[in-house]
């Protein structure tokens, strides 16, 4: 198995079947947890169609990418296999405060 370096935060097409809807996803795995055969992903869902005012932006923190809006759908964070992460975009390492806060949030770390 090749060891494949992954960042916290790196942005990655989404190699899903439903990457119409959602396009993306956030690695949000420590950095310091990086021999395990899968990575705790977010995924990043198209703004548009979704009215701003019922996503709580502590929740759900608004990305940016090519000019286009895009919402990191927390609660719905999960395990991919690392080696279906191949496409890399980017990295939300500028929105690491909100991210983590989200990620607070969602497990009641407040």
């Amino acid at each position: 198995m090749a060891f494949v370096l992954m960042a916290r935060f790196d942005i990655y097409e989404n190699p899903g079947r439903n990457k119409a809807s959602i396009p993306y996803l956030v690695a949000v795995q420590s950095n310091v947890i990086s021999g395990l055969a899968t990575r705790i992903v977010i995924p990043l869902r198209h703004l548009a169609g979704f009215s701003k005012l019922t996503l709580p932006p502590d929740l759900f923190p608004l990305i940016v990418i090519d000019g286009k809006d895009y919402f990191l759908d927390t609660p719905q964070l999960g395990a991919i296999p690392s080696n279906e992460l191949k496409v890399r975009i980017g990295s939300a390492q500028d929105h690491r405060f909100e991210i983590q806060a989200a990620l607070d949030r969602v497990f009641g770390s407040y």
